[in-house]
């Protein structure tokens, strides 16, 4: 069975389907892979092991009744803790959480085990979602693949790191301001994160009700749509045939390649290299209007997640960490007038972004302008945490400010991904589109 552990959501569901693995025997191989794994606390911060063994037995049988519920049925994926699961913990990564039992499931939890999803448990988190970095002083940090001295990318740090460290096959985690694509990119993994508003949230521990998007990490892009027709009830998008030849993309100009550190703008120069060879057009595009838009969403994310936690917050102030303390206080400086104004200049922005984005099939840039930063400078440098936080979550931010979808794949170099930017509620044809990019790029 040990052999399985390594291979891909959609491998498993064809050899559940084909009759090769038995859901009952794939889940108790992981646990065993987990339950010996020396850094398993740092990875789940809850196993839901009664959980999964019988959600995994009842996959077995419908499987031998020929009556299995999607083309994932019994196959585990780990989940973000914040994520509601009936009965147990679910915490996100914050001691002002601790001892939060929620009564029943999300509701993207409650859709996947409706198709058959086995829930192997909850995964370490930033605290609260708040930080791309993954470092959690308060609860736990997980590992980075690529790097033990590093932090592994947030806040779904611990959604990427199962993956990555071979205790799950795929991860649902949620994406804010870049936190499935940061994780994903800097342990080589595919990430997407989908349009606002299309995989219900209803369950999930909020950050932000206007920006906060659930997402899967995975092996592949074919995980990917599968696990996204599965998060929302739906059918995977048809990714047979899927060829760059043809397809024109866009390599973003404004801003993300400011202040880019080597190993991601050599490894970004490659892949376009190579997506051109098999086939793609690539144009540079600037939308200066972007500019503005970060700049001044200063109100829009920050005023929202402090208005929403304050009260939780500045009732317990000592249970965070200091520097995701400041963060969210920082929302406390900003008025309604400042909201609406940014909100004004926001639709704007994304208007200007719509009509640049005609007629391309992605829009390009580096996942990440930086590589995993240090966790032990992290602990002991304000400022490094400060300037290290926001540039890893620069470039990733403009999907979620945009109201787009997107995908990060690996370019092959350590901890270097590049994102396709697609339009909004567009995944399937951005799945494809990623597809034959992960073939021209592997």
């Amino acid at each position: 069975m040990q052999e399985w552990l390594s291979k891909s959501a959609s491998d498993l569901g064809r050899a559940i389907g084909a009759g090769e693995v038995d859901p009952v025997n794939l889940a108790h191989a992981f646990f065993e892979r987990i339950n010996a794994h020396p850094l398993r606390d740092r990875i789940y911060a809850r196993v839901t092991e009664d959980r999964a063994m019988a959600e995994a037995l009842a996959a077995s049988d419908r499987a031998k009744a020929c009556a299995r519920l999607s083309p994932l049925d019994g196959v585990p994926v780990s989940w973000k803790d914040l994520f509601d699961t009936a009965g147990v913990g679910t915490e996100a990564g914050s001691k002002l959480l601790a001892g939060r039992v929620p009564d029943t499931d999300a509701v993207a939890l409650r859709n996947a085990t409706a198709m058959g999803l086995v829930c192997l448990g909850k995964t370490h988190m930033s605290e609260l979602a708040f930080s791309g970095l993954g470092y959690n002083p308060s609860t736990a940090t997980p590992p980075c693949v690529n790097d033990d001295a590093a932090v592994p990318g947030g806040s779904s740090s611990g959604a990427a790191a199962s993956v990555a460290f071979g205790l799950a096959p795929a991860a649902i985690g949620s994406d804010t301001g870049g936190s499935v694509r940061i994780p994903a990119a800097w342990n080589d993994m595919v990430g997407l994160k989908t349009t606002a508003g299309r995989i219900s949230i209803e369950g999930c521990v909020p950050l932000s009700l206007k920006f906060d998007t659930v997402g899967p990490l995975t092996r592949t892009v074919e995980d990917a749509a599968a696990l996204l027709a599965i998060l929302e009830g739906g059918r995977a998008a048809d990714l047979r045939g899927a060829d760059l030849r043809g397809k024109r993309f866009a390599a973003l100009q404004t801003v993300v390649l400011e202040d880019i550190r080597d190993a991601p703008m050599a490894a970004y120069h490659s892949a376009l290299e190579r997506l051109q060879a098999a086939g793609a057009t690539i144009e540079p595009l600037e939308v200066p209007e972007v500019i503005g838009a970060m700049e001044n969403a200063g109100p829009l994310l920050p005023g929202e997640v402090y208005g929403l936690w304050r009260d939780v917050i500045e009732a317990n102030p000592d249970a965070m960490y200091s520097e995701i303390l400041e963060r969210f206080r920082l929302g406390g400086a900003f008025s309604a007038p400042d909201y609406n104004a940014a909100w004004a200049q926001l639709d704007g922005a994304r208007a200007a972004w719509d009509a640049a984005a005609t007629g391309f099939d992605a829009i390009l840039a580096p996942t990440a302008p930086i590589l995993p930063p240090n966790l032990e400078r992290l602990n002991t440098d304000s400022a490094y945490y400060k300037t290290e936080n926001l540039l890893a979550l620069r470039n990733t931010r403009i999907g979620n400010l945009m109201g787009i979808c997107a995908l990060t794949l690996p370019t092959g170099t350590p901890s270097c991904g590049i994102m396709l930017m697609g339009a909004p509620d567009c995944e399937e044809a951005l799945l494809r589109v990623g597809v034959a990019a992960e073939a021209a790029l592997a």
